[in-house]
């Protein structure tokens, strides 16, 4: 059986998800700590009204964040499951466009457009 080739599109693509997925988990993480740390400076800081509210907020973020780097490795490691939940959340994305009307969004597009190429590679996962 020949080495499996990586296609670029899909290396792109894992890297970009990766590093969103990496900057939504610092997101997460910084909501978290700071709704925990900055409420005890004072009123002054942004935070001071997040609360509990903001700790549960980041934590869901922060998992948020973890599940996308494991989808992007996942992709980059041409793995069957990853390319199954990347085409899954595609569908919901273009569904809910598609119901709210925006078929002329760059995001309803783009999400056509990823569909549409990974089907097209679908063959390289396994």
């Amino acid at each position: 059986m020949p080495p499996k080739t990586r296609p670029l599109g899909v290396a792109i693509l894992a890297v970009l998800i990766g590093i969103y997925g990496f900057l939504l988990f610092l997101l997460g993480l910084f909501v978290a700590v700071g709704s925990t740390i900055f409420p005890y400076l004072g009123a002054a800081n942004p935070f001071h009204a997040l609360g509990v509210g903001g700790v549960l907020a980041g934590v869901i973020v922060l998992i948020f964040g973890l599940i996308i780097l494991g989808l992007a490795v996942g992709l980059w490691h041409l793995r069957m499951w990853a390319l199954v939940l990347t085409v899954l959340f595609l569908i919901v994305v273009v569904i809910l466009d598609a119901l709210a009307g925006a078929y002329i969004t760059l995001g309803f597009i783009l999400a056509v457009i990823l569909l549409i190429y990974l089907l097209a590679v679908n063959r390289h996962f396994s």
